[in-house]
């Protein structure tokens, strides 16, 4: 597997001239950096006019590895050849460099660039980038590789340093400014001869080897780079390898999604949840996009008003910040009615403004971050317990937390920063018992659960909370506008015929996937099939109504019968709108969740023989 590494957008607050100055000087050998063991020039050339310089080295690096490893790969150093192109006109400077040590085994490209910040002339920007290739490597070809990674992200920061150190170097025996290179006067005979016999750009060699090969491409992505500092300022400390994968997978999201991206902050959500594995925290994200937008949830915050009944019997709301800046937000989950809350509103509702939460979380933590002025990308939640009873346990009820709890570790993941959980009765212990296998390691390490009152003392929340906002409730100073909730009353439950249509339109939308699609614009889903066979693909397209006096939208039902191999299979369709004279099948039960298709006419009997012939119908 190929291993590559990006690395953010470095940024020297010098003038480029100046950065040049320092980077020669790590020529031929630099102390600072002890794998550098030295360097020779093998080719040198320059443009007529001086403004190209291209160097050639070969460069020795000792190898930090096991002894076992070295002895097996029989090398104490690996040759690396670096070619440099610096141009003074344009201010650039672009390397390229590749192993020549074991070259058929392993395959290393590090291409970097040093170039003038946009908005600041007098600013140099540092870009670098890597990928590693092992073929083959004596059947040590994993244990080299994460070697050779660590070894290399290792080294990273320290170029940064080291350029840093000359820089002061320089400063220190008073050279700080070098000025920009200038062309040099041309005489007129001097020009008139020159003319048609040499380019003025074309580079004449000095050195006694041919003219070395065009000067590499920097391939730039499209839309803005992530710079270190912002990354530091913002998203707080990551190690290189953190950095790459954030900027790879921010890479990829514009690559994909030419419109809008999610926040650098989210993104890195992902990846720490599932330990900055690239592959898995890409996957999981795709699938949050996906769901945030067949759901709407980025309009959830301008659009779902919970209703009164909901505002006032459920027991919780945000509540100042934690010692380290989160916001808090506190559930006084013993003195609410989850019962009585999913038999008034539904468990659709409740879901909903769980979400809400999630969201307005998000939008705390940005606030905080400015106003605090250091990164903050999680809250703290405080639960109070007491009052918790065997009413709590009811079945239908953990069964909707166990679907939140899903739901909100699959898509908003690492915003929980601590969970304070006081006053945890003699039956909190069965409670946790059901819903902790559903909840992430990393999530639980973060619980810290107080029964009685030892909340109160050293230990407790005065270790997290200031005292000034310390609720009222759990013996604090500071009043706490949280609804204390109670009993709903059962004349505010859903009809049965309410609470039926809610589950119906509940169980559609597990059932069936609904997207809106533009005329023209193509749309992808996927279905994971359970056996091989012949299956049917179902969809309703609906379209707004032809006139204004009619109220009731056009549906055209399509069906279609696909055989698939396997488990699994890819579809492109095409489809052509009929007039209703030309259409002469007819569908039955459509809307129908838990039925398939009951008949088809006789000019789709072939359709109908498959599926009866196959009880599997995909929903």
């Amino acid at each position: 597997m190929v291993q590559k590494y990006q690395s953010p957008v470095r940024i020297y607050k010098y003038p480029f001239e100046l950065v040049m100055a320092a980077y020669e000087k790590r020529f031929p050998t630099c102390p600072q950096i002890p794998v550098f063991l030295g360097s020779e020039v093998l080719r040198e050339s320059r443009s007529a006019d001086g403004a190209v310089h291209v160097v050639e080295r070969s460069c020795r690096l000792r190898v930090e590895a096991p002894r076992l490893l070295r002895k097996i790969a029989g090398v104490e150093h690996v040759v690396f050849v670096q070619r440099n192109v610096l141009n003074w006109r344009e201010r650039t400077l672009l390397i390229e460099a590749h192993n020549e040590t074991f070259a058929n085994r392993v395959v290393v490209n590090e291409n970097c660039s040093y170039t003038v910040h946009p908005e600041n002339e007098e600013w140099t920007c540092f870009e670098q980038s890597a990928s590693l290739d092992i073929r083959s490597f004596f059947g040590f070809e994993s244990a080299l590789e994460k070697i050779a990674m660590k070894q290399y992200t290792a080294n990273v920061k320290r170029g940064k340093e080291v350029i840093e150190h000359y820089l002061n170097e320089l400063i220190s025996q008073g050279t700080s400014h070098i000025p920009r290179w200038t062309p040099a006067p041309v005489r007129e005979e001097d020009a008139r001869s020159q003319a048609g016999l040499r380019d003025p750009g074309s580079l004449e060699v000095d050195g006694p080897i041919g003219a070395p090969g065009p000067a590499p491409e920097v391939v730039v992505t499209d839309g803005d780079k992530l710079d270190a500092d912002y990354i530091e300022r913002c998203l707080g400390h990551l190690t290189p390898m953190q950095e790459s994968c954030l900027i790879q997978l921010r890479h990829w999201l514009q690559e994909t999604h030419k419109g809008k991206i999610p926040k650098d902050e989210h993104i890195l959500r992902f990846l720490r949840a599932r330990d900055f594995h690239l592959d898995k925290a890409r996957e999981m994200l795709r699938l949050s996009l996906s769901w945030r937008k067949q759901h709407q949830v980025d309009f959830l915050l301008q659009t779902w008003r919970p209703p009164a009944l909901l505002e006032e019997f459920y027991a919780g709301g945000w509540h100042y910040q934690d010692v380290d800046g989160r916001p808090l937000y506190i559930l006084r989950l013993g003195h609410m009615d989850t019962k009585g809350l999913m038999k008034a509103v539904g468990e659709e509702a409740l879901l909903k403004h769980v979400l809400s939460v999630n969201e307005e979380g998000q939008k705390r933590c940005e606030g905080n971050t400015k106003q605090f002025g250091r990164p903050i990308s999680s809250w703290t939640c405080l639960v109070d317990l007491e009052g918790l009873n065997m009413r709590h346990l009811w079945r239908p009820g953990v069964k909707a937390l166990l679907r939140m709890i899903e739901v909100v570790e699959d898509n908003y993941p690492e915003t929980l920063g601590r969970l304070l959980i006081v006053r945890a009765p003699r039956v909190f212990p069965v409670l946790w018992t059901l819903i902790s296998p559903f909840i992430n390691e990393n999530t639980r390490q973060k619980f810290l659960i107080y029964s009685g009152s030892n909340y109160q003392g050293p230990g407790g929340l005065v270790d997290y909370l200031d005292k000034e906002v310390i609720p009222d409730f759990l013996g604090g100073e500071c009043v706490c506008n949280v609804p204390e909730g109670g009993l709903v009353p059962k004349s505010l439950y859903l009809t049965e015929e309410e609470q039926e249509h809610t589950d119906q339109l509940r169980q559609w939308r597990e059932t069936y996937q609904s997207a809106s699609v533009l005329r023209g614009a193509p749309h992808e889903g996927s279905h994971v099939t359970r056996w091989p066979g012949t299956y049917l693909l179902q969809w309703q397209m609906h379209s707004p109504p032809g006139n204004v006096a009619c109220s009731i939208p056009g549906v055209e039902d399509v069906l279609t019968a696909l055989h698939s191999p396997g488990p699994k299979c890819k579809l492109l369709y095409y489809y052509e709108v009929l007039a209703s004279e030309d259409f002469r099948g007819s569908m039955s039960s459509l809307e129908s969740c838990t039925s398939g298709f009951s008949q088809l006419s006789a000019t789709t009997s072939s359709s109908s023989g498959q599926s009866h012939s196959s009880p599997l119908v995909s929903r």
